[in-house]
């Protein structure tokens, strides 16, 4: 009778799919993981897992503002903010817009060409965000648009653009 039970149980782990495990730099979606999106809409619903019953943790109120999306679950994204929350939001809430949002203390200058010593254009105060232009290679500045304004910022004072990501 146990060999018969046995034998059972092996022919329905043996019948059963495998489970396809997914690599940890590819997705569901088949995007890049990690990646930089942004946000869809003024009011998001930030739960503590992938589905609408999990718990509402907080509510995002800030349209474009830069956000990485660090896994994948069906229609869910769990997603890193700038100031380093991790939380799950439907995807229907995410953009592939890319822009940034200020993180450095009080002002930064907005340059007129990629160089510390180049002209200072405007200043940006923290929490603002902008559209991404460009980003070249081996720079350490981007071109970012701010409303009506368009200048160059350190990579360092902002969250929504890798060290290394080359932006054209």
């Amino acid at each position: 009778m146990r060999a018969l039970i046995l034998a059972a149980i092996s022919c329905i782990f043996l019948s059963s799919p495998v489970m396809a495990q997914t690599p940890a730099d590819e997705s569901e979606s088949g995007l890049a993981i990690p990646r930089m999106v942004s946000l869809r809409s003024n009011l998001i619903n930030a739960r503590s897992g992938p589905g609408a019953r999990y718990p509402i943790e907080w509510v995002y109120r800030q349209k474009t503002a830069p956000v990485e999306i660090i896994a994948e679950f069906e229609l869910w994204r769990k997603i890193r903010d700038w100031e380093g929350s991790e939380t799950w939001v439907h995807k229907s809430m995410l953009s592939g817009a890319r822009t940034i949002k200020m993180t450095a203390k009080g002002e930064s200058n907005i340059y007129n060409q990629p160089d510390y010593n180049a002209k200072v254009i405007a200043k940006v105060e923290d929490q603002v965000v902008g559209k991404v232009l460009k980003c070249p290679s081996g720079s350490s500045f981007c071109l970012i648009k701010f409303d009506t304004i368009e200048g160059w910022v350190p990579k360092r004072h902002f969250f929504g653009v890798y060290g290394d990501e080359v932006i054209d």
